[in-house]
């Protein structure tokens, strides 16, 4: 269970944000593992007797540099991009592919499992609709998030709007990074959501409701999704992307 820690000058925005996900609250930060810190930059990701700070800030960091110099031309020829695909995104997190493929002009379907996490995603896709920045409010406009258990909302959602183009995975992966910044977010991330994930399922899940293709994304020299060889890859110098063909896919 995921605490989180009420600051005096937290937001009435925020407090809704945790209400809505049924989160608890403490009159402490917690002395021990990770927490929410509601304050007035909003939700961040913190870990007990540490100074570091997780937030999904859009408008800043690493997402507009992303934006705005480049980054997203291997992730937008893996999904096929040029053909305006309809794209869902089985494995949210912070949402920063789901922001690069919504920058790239998609619609995307986010869907993250783990409520704290989908708490401080919708915080930061809130701040960036009201952003000042027209294309960031704009792109933040294109994605839509859902919270529940991926492996059964596939199915449920395809049921009820249709089958998606392309289904998107990034499953967590102990990837070691050079960036001490990056590994203390990571570090962060892993503690509050564990690193046990059901891979056989997702990516069972994404082949049956994707029309045509599944992307999953990887380390360079990572291995493959649930030992599950891909058709075909898009390999770049630290990450690649695996496509995987659906089990009944669509012509055009």
């Amino acid at each position: 269970m995921t605490y989180v820690y009420l600051d005096a000058s937290s937001t009435e925005s925020a407090r809704e944000l945790i209400g809505r996900f049924n989160l608890p609250v403490c009159s402490q930060p917690p002395e021990q593992g990770e927490y929410l810190l509601a304050d007035s930059d909003g939700l961040s990701l913190c870990r007990a007797g540490e100074k570091g700070k997780v937030r999904v800030d859009f408008a800043g960091g690493a997402a507009q540099y992303r934006r705005t110099k480049g980054g997203g031309e291997l992730i937008g020829k893996a999904v096929n991009h040029t053909a305006h695909p309809t794209v869902w995104d089985g494995t949210g997190g912070l949402g920063r592919d789901a922001f690069v493929l919504a920058a790239l002009g998609l619609q995307v379907n986010v869907f993250e499992q783990n409520p704290a996490v989908a708490c401080l995603l919708s915080d930061g896709l809130m701040r960036a609709s009201a952003s000042e920045d027209a294309e960031v409010a704009q792109t933040a406009a294109r994605i839509t998030l859902h919270v529940g258990d991926t492996c059964a909302l596939l199915p449920r959602f395809a049921d009820e709007q249709g089958r998606p183009d392309v289904v998107y995975l990034d499953p967590m992966y102990p990837e070691r990074q050079k960036s001490a910044a990056v590994k203390k977010e990571m570090a962060y991330f892993h503690g509050l959501v564990g690193g046990a994930q059901n891979e056989a399922g997702l990516l069972s899940a994404a082949r049956r409701v994707a029309k045509k293709r599944v992307v999953v994304k990887r380390p360079r020299l990572g291995e493959f999704l649930n030992g599950e060889k891909p058709a075909y890859q898009y390999t770049g110098k630290s990450t690649r992307f695996d496509v995987y063909l659906p089990f009944e896919p669509v012509a055009d």
